[in-house]
């Protein structure tokens, strides 16, 4: 649905010379025309009026001086830096651009008659007088010679399979009669052909196709042939065939024209010479002939070039060229330059430029050149509020098309309505003014302005038939006459509609590099002519004119990206420079195809699409890499479609210009509302103002609607904060958004509002889907997230969860608004509560049916048990009536439900026979409710006991029942017998053993006590049942022994001396504990010094022999181990820098040899393990220290280094005490030299570890464990730190990064062996 619209048009009349020109070509580097006449030929640049190099065809006798020759064939050969040209003589000329000197490279004595290059310029084709073809390299050495008449069809003959004849065979809508049908015989070629032969390339080189008169029957027939001179195929027999002929480049289709009985037509053929479509010239049979067709070099455009087959009463015709465009199977006319009827303003010559493929040159026969640059706009209304009807306005001939996507979407090419006029038109505006966006004025190629607006009548809602009128078409108000001398077609351009009658277009300025600015409104004697109320003068050539409806502003860009701002509401109009908020110029680095006007954090910018795809906002690219297919500034929103198939919807109001930049670079993540997936080729036609949907046109031009996720939350949240609750939700419902939003935008006022909101929706299916979708999740934080401009709404109610809140107020304002009329949504939200209260709605449920309201409209317990039953399962619901115990409600849901009865009676029936204790514990134990069956089997009596017991015991209820029993019954004891059995079996033996002594069982206690080596406990049982000595004497030894085993010697010894009453042995025990103090006090209250010379002595030794020997090993490894981590921390930054020499700053692996990040350099453990990540932390941490190995070059050495250092450093620092009581034996037994070397011993081991610590563990450790960034930072390289932040790595570990602490404050040294 887009229109071509004239960006720039280019005059030059410098150019001047005898005769008219013949050819034309463009030079593809410089981009200056090649014009060939009767008599030389000319390279002139248009930009500059001047000629760059000529040379006479007449004087090197190649044309004669008469000027009765011709040029039939003009090439640019970039390779050779040379143009090549035929002429009808038969000479193949080079002309050389640096020397401007002619070469005849060969001469053809039949003369020619056509000159055509391959698109690669690797091969010519030449057609001679002799009706020939003669094909050569560019080194003009000949590769064959055909005739051009050949009698076969050629290697792509069709193959008949022998099925039948015609008349036999089935003919479609014409019927049997097509079986009689005579071949109709092919008329000659109409009398004002030129019968000369047209040669034309397909886009690759391999096909060409040559269109020439059959000898035998005077018409045309086209042949197509391979790069290798032989023949493919011959058309079919076309009537009324005519001589124009172009290949698309694209290479799928033939272009030429064809005249019907009643009609004139562009036909098109494939390759094999069969017609594929065609479309309608809007002449009439007789009235025009096309003298040629050119596709243009992306093949989107094609130009027919036409005049009028008779001449008028001053013996003239009238010249045109029109621009077809194709979309949805359909021929646009979109532009028609008329060029009158004056002889030497008709163009001789047309061709596209092979580079910029919407420029298109023309040179007239006065040798005026003009060169139009067009560009592809969409014409659609600017309005920004509800009034606009999102208008788009498609050119086609004399015909606008406009279609009201507000009301309707409408695949082209059909639309809403069409506005016919009496003349092509040429550009169509909307209405600037707001309210009036509607509006739109069309220029026409005769120049004049029609303006169409809404019919102002009585508005009819109904026609006759009853169908409802949607869109009602604008009706022509005003036609305005320009009073402009117009030298060419097109003289307007850029045309704007700013006020009812004002209007400013552009025109060329006498100088190729400035335009003029044109404010047009009526004349005061007449009101259907616009005159020039004032021209401004603007230093450039204007190619695009923006209009703000917003703010009024008028934005300009010039050709070389340049913006001006014009200034049009003040007495004298003027053009400034934009300038920024700080008062600088702000300009597109390069031209834009594209603009639009809008605002970003209050700062108004012009937005520029750039024909390479990027987009500009002023002078900052906001996302380079990313390529663009087109966008669209609508309601502070900036709508983006990219070439990887994708839509960005952002909001322009709460970005910067960087936050805009960072926006466009983030991939989005999986809830990320701003961008979503598009068909691929999508470009945005429209969006409607204040509303959700985007237009979206396929490259084939069918036409898709889609919600944007952005602008659909955005207006979402502008109802929920004006407490527009039913159009919420039904836009929510439409699109599938999830209804929690509804609450979650803002939970204060939802709770506040909720009988507006039961009001408004005033349907209770409406809040029952509501209640339905209810969830814990807030889908602002994670399915729909806030903006970061607007601030996050608390939760109002703390400690409670938002099912259960959302609940229970809308159960509260239903029950005080109308409790029967709401009663399902009531049930509805029982149901729906976290724990769901399905005891309560049954209950309600029986109620209504105990007592039927005589409300209209309430709804029977019949209806809402089956309500009821939808929402729950029907076997729960089951089981839940029967947990009431209240059989009538049993009967009921039974009723209701699938079951059959011969299931649930006889069992109901059981139940009403027992004890009314016994039957609650049996529905309870059948519900698998055991608390609850325990409790009321607890009031059965005794006989009940066991089965209560065995209860108990299948379900662990142990705590349970010892509460619903008094201390001192046998039921208690049992119970703790029973669990204190249950304990052992769960090793926990101390817990059994206190429950059975206090329930008067210390025998078994003291075993438990003992098996636990809970000795005091043991010996208080063993006493209180009590024990003989001897008995006691053994047992206290036995728990000595496991004691020793455990290493409690101290605990040990104690049992030994005061119990088993062997001192002997408590004073081995405290000996081989290293507990001196205490065995020197038993020693001496035992008076047993002897074993102060047999054992304590000896060991006090052997103990300061294998210290200072584990010191000694500690140092030594703690040495080597620090000394190795310097030199893997030397290794890993010589790494980190040479990679850095290698490839330079921006390397991504460099910043990860750190010190800190060396996990990073491949290691096969940097993938997390989910066979370790199932344990429990202690296992995990300990499966993660596995990881870290010593052996020299692994991943990890390092920080196995330092996991080493530290174990050393808190083993030697836990020492403290343990040296500390050696030393004070040695002392005491004089062994002074040996207290002094290990005293020595142990404070130098300290010394070299805590002066260690600053170096293997240096500060900032943890700091350089942040994410890598900075200006030489890569996103491979910052995307790599932070999996390295989320890997549970055991690099990461705190006892890894954290140096051990050392405790200084316990004191440990003799100050008497200093």
């Amino acid at each position: 649905m887009r229109n071509l619209k004239l960006l720039k048009s280019l005059r030059s009349s410098e150019l001047q010379g005898p005769g008219s020109p013949q050819c034309l070509a463009v030079r593809a580097d410089t981009g200056s025309l090649l014009v060939a006449s009767h008599y030389s030929i000319t390279e002139y640049d248009p930009r500059t009026g001047q000629v760059v190099s000529e040379a006479s065809l007449t004087a090197e006798g190649f044309l004669p001086e008469d000027g009765s020759g011709m040029v039939v064939g003009l090439q640019d050969l970039a390779e050779l830096e040379s143009a090549c040209l035929g002429t009808a003589g038969g000479d193949v000329v080079l002309f050389n651009f640096n020397t401007c000197q002619l070469e005849c490279v060969g001469s053809v004595d039949s003369g020619l008659t056509s000159m055509t290059w391959s698109p690669d310029e690797e091969l010519v084709v030449l057609t001679t007088g002799q009706e020939t073809i003669i094909m050569m390299t560019k080194d003009f050495e000949p590769i064959t010679e055909v005739g051009i008449h050949q009698d076969d069809f050629g290697e792509g003959k069709f193959i008949t399979v022998g099925w039948g004849k015609k008349e036999t065979q089935f003919h479609g809508s014409e019927g049997k009669q097509a079986a009689q049908r005579k071949t109709q015989e092919v008329q000659p070629a109409a009398a004002w052909d030129d019968r000369r032969p047209r040669v034309t390339w397909r886009g690759d080189g391999q096909l060409f196709a040559v269109s020439a008169v059959c000898l035998q029957t005077g018409a045309r027939k086209v042949r197509v042939w391979n790069r290798e001179g032989v023949l493919q195929a011959t058309s079919e027999p076309i009537n009324g065939l005519e001589q124009a002929l172009c290949w698309k480049p694209s290479g799928n289709l033939i272009a030429s024209t064809q005249r019907h009985p009643n009609k004139h037509s562009v036909v098109f053929l494939e390759k094999n010479g069969l017609l594929h479509g065609d479309f309608t010239l809007p002449f009439s049979k007789d009235q025009a002939k096309v003298k040629d067709l050119l596709w243009n070099s992306d093949s989107t455009v094609l130009a027919v070039w036409l005049e009028d087959m008779t001449a008028g009463e001053d013996e003239q015709v009238n010249t045109f060229i029109q621009l077809w465009v194709v979309g949805n199977y359909h021929w646009y006319l979109k532009q028609s330059l008329d060029f009158g009827r004056d002889s030497q303003k008709s163009p001789v010559c047309v061709c596209w430029d092979p580079e910029r493929s919407l420029r298109i040159h023309v040179v007239t026969r006065s040798w005026t050149s003009i060169t139009y640059d067009w560009g592809w706009t969409t014409g659609r209304s600017l309005g920004l509020d509800a009034t606009d009807n999102a208008n788009v306005a498609v050119i086609d001939g004399d015909k606008i098309l406009v279609t009201n996507f507000r009301q309707c979407v409408v695949p082209p090419p059909m639309c809403s309505f069409e506005l016919q006029l009496t003349s092509p038109v040429n550009q169509v505006t909307f209405h600037c003014q707001p309210q009036r966006t509607n509006q739109l004025a069309a220029l026409t190629s005769d120049g004049q302005i029609s303006v169409y607006s809404q019919d102002s009548g009585q508005q009819v809602d109904k026609t006759a038939d009853g169908f409802r009128t949607m869109s009602r078409p604008l009706v022509l108000q005003k036609t305005f006459r320009v009073t402009l001398l117009q030298e060419h077609p097109l003289a307007l351009r850029q045309l704007l509609w700013l006020e009812d009658e004002l209007f400013v277009c552009v025109s060329s300025s006498l100088l190729p590099t400035s335009s003029t600015l044109l404010m047009l409104h009526p004349a005061h004697d007449a009101d259907d002519t616009l005159t020039v109320r004032s021209e401004i003068e603007v230093d450039g050539v204007v190619v695009s004119m923006i209009h703000s409806s917003q703010t009024g502003t008028v934005a300009l860009q010039l050709e070389d990206g340049r913006i001006r701002k014009l200034c049009w509401d003040r007495p004298e109009p003027s053009v400034e420079d934009w300038r920024d908020l700080s008062r600088c110029a702000i300009n597109f680095p390069v031209p834009c195809v594209q603009t639009a006007l809008g605002s970003i954090s209050g700062e108004e910018y012009l937005f520029g699409l750039t024909d390479r795809s990027h987009l500009y906002a002023g002078d900052t690219e906001v996302r380079s890499g990313l390529q663009y297919s087109s966008f669209a500034v609508c309601n502070n929103f900036l709508l983006i479609t990219t070439h990887s198939h994708t839509c960005r919807c952002l909001q322009l109001s709460v970005l910067s210009v960087k936050g805009l930049q960072a926006a466009l670079a983030s991939d989005g993540g999986q809830n990320d509302e701003t961008l979503r997936r598009v068909e691929r080729g999508s470009r945005i036609v429209t969006v409607v103002p204040q509303d959700t949907r985007v237009i979206l046109q396929m490259p084939r031009g069918n036409l898709e609607t889609v919600h944007h996720r952005s602008l659909v939350l955005a207006q979402l949240r502008k109802w929920l904060d004006s407490l527009m609750f039913k159009d919420s939700f039904e836009c929510m419902r439409k699109l599938r958004i999830n209804l929690n939003l509804i609450y979650d935008h803002n939970p204060k006022i939802f709770l506040e509002n909720t009988e507006t909101f039961i009001t408004q929706l005033d349907s209770i299916s409406h809040i029952n889907l509501f209640l339905t979708e209810l969830k814990e999740e807030d889908t602002t934080g994670t399915m729909y997230p806030r903006p970061e401009c607007s601030p996050g709404q608390a939760q109002t109610v703390s400690g409670q969860k938002k099912v259960d809140v959302v609940c229970d107020a809308l159960r509260s304002a239903m029950e005080s608004m109308d409790p029967n009329k709401f009663f399902l949504s009531i049930l509805t939200t029982h149901v729906k509560k976290t724990v769901p209260e399905l005891e309560v709605a049954l209950q309600k449920v029986h109620e209504l049916r105990v007592n039927p309201p005589d409300a209209p409209g309430a709804v029977s317990a019949e209806e809402a048990l089956k309500y009821l039953l939808f929402l729950v399962n029907v076997n729960d619901l089951y089981e839940h009536s029967l947990g009431t115990y209240d059989f009538d409600l049993v009967l009921m849901v039974a009723e209701k439900s699938q079951k059959d009865p011969k299931e649930y009676l006889p069992f109901l029936n059981m139940l009403r026979n027992l004890e009314p204790n016994y039957q609650r514990y049996t529905i309870d134990k059948h519900l698998k409710r055991y608390r609850k069956a325990l409790h009321h089997l607890s009031k059965c009596g005794e006989e009940h006991f066991r089965e209560a017991l065995q209860l108990v015991k299948e379900q662990k209820l142990y705590s349970e029942a010892l509460r619903l029993y008094t201390t001192d019954a046998a039921h208690y004891k049992a119970l703790s017998c029973a669990y204190a059995e249950h304990l052992m079996e769960q090793q926990q033996a101390e817990q059994a053993g206190l429950l059975l002594w206090r329930c008067g069982e210390p025998a078994c206690a003291l075993q438990a006590f003992a098996s636990s080596s809970s000795w005091r406990n043991a010996i208080c049982a063993a006493q209180q049942i009590p024990l003989p000595p001897d008995q006691l004497a053994l047992l206290a030894r036995d728990l000595a022994e496991k004691l020793t085993e455990q290493r409690r010697y101290s605990e040990a010894a104690l049992l030994l001396d005061q119990y088993a009453k062997d001192c002997e042995e408590a004073i081995l025990a405290l000996v081989t504990g290293s507990v001196w103090e205490e065995a020197l006090r038993l020693i001496y209250m035992h008076n047993r010094q002897d074993i102060t010379e047999t054992n304590l002595k000896p060991a006090l030794l052997e103990a300061f022999s294998t210290q200072t020997a584990f010191l000694e090993a500690q140092v030594a490894t703690f040495t080597r181990h620090r000394t190795r981590l310097a030199v893997v921390r030397e290794q890993k930054e010589k790494a980190r820098l040479d990679m850095m020499d290698e490839d330079g700053l921006d390397c991504p692996d460099a910043e990860l040899y750190s010190e800190a990040s060396s996990v990073m350099t491949g290691s096969k453990y940097s993938h997390s393990n989910s066979r370790i990540s199932s344990r429990s932390s202690k296992n995990r941490r300990k499966a993660e220290r596995k990881k870290l190995s010593l052996k020299e070059g692994s991943p990890m050495e390092d920080r196995a280094l330092m996991y080493a250092l530290g174990e050393i450093l808190t083993t030697v620092d836990k020492m403290r005490e343990e040296v500390h009581s050696a030393l004070k034996a040695l002392v005491l037994f004089q062994f002074d030299k040996q207290a002094e070397k290990l005293q020595l011993a142990y404070d130098d081991a300290l010394q070299v570890m805590e002066a260690a610590v600053p170096e293997v563990w240096p500060e900032g450790l943890q700091n350089s464990q942040a994410p890598l960034t900075g200006p030489n930072s890569t996103a491979n390289s910052i995307m790599a730190s932070f999996q390295q932040q989320q890997r549970p790595a055991a690099s990461q570990a705190p006892e890894v990064m954290m140096p051990p602490k050392m405790r200084n404050g316990v004191k440990w040294k003799l100050s008497i062996l200093m």
